[in-house]
């Protein structure tokens, strides 16, 4: 199992950045994928997520309006299109995968390594 972040780096306030998560190795399309973000001395925290069914999506209030989440479920890449993005908005990126597992009671939940997005004049 693999995810991989990329496309983050540095950015002016009010800039937009747009990260990929790049997954291999299971069933991506059945997966609730979701990206959380950590910024130093705080604790990771949900940014948005997306369901495996209809593609649903939900976003924390402080991104709600400026983060959009998406999925190509042919090429197993999950987006996270960031805009208007503030100095609050400074953290590694991290992708996250989960999928309960039928008749288990256990859940599937995979992480990438995470990828620095800085928000700075």
């Amino acid at each position: 199992v693999s995810l991989v972040e990329s496309g983050g780096g540095m950015v002016q306030p009010g800039g937009s950045l747009k990260l990929s998560c790049a997954a291999s190795g299971f069933a991506f399309s059945t997966y609730r994928m979701s990206w959380y973000r950590q910024a130093p001395g705080k604790e990771r925290e949900w940014v948005a997520g997306i369901s495996s069914g209809d593609g649903s999506t939900d976003y924390a209030d402080s991104v709600k309006g400026r983060f959009a989440i998406s999925r190509d479920n042919v090429n197993n890449i999950v987006f996270l299109q960031m805009n208007n993005l503030k100095a609050d908005d400074s953290a590694k990126y991290f992708c996250n995968a989960v999928r309960r597992v039928a008749g288990t009671g256990t859940t599937n939940d995979y992480w990438g390594r995470g990828t620095q997005v800085t928000v700075s004049s």
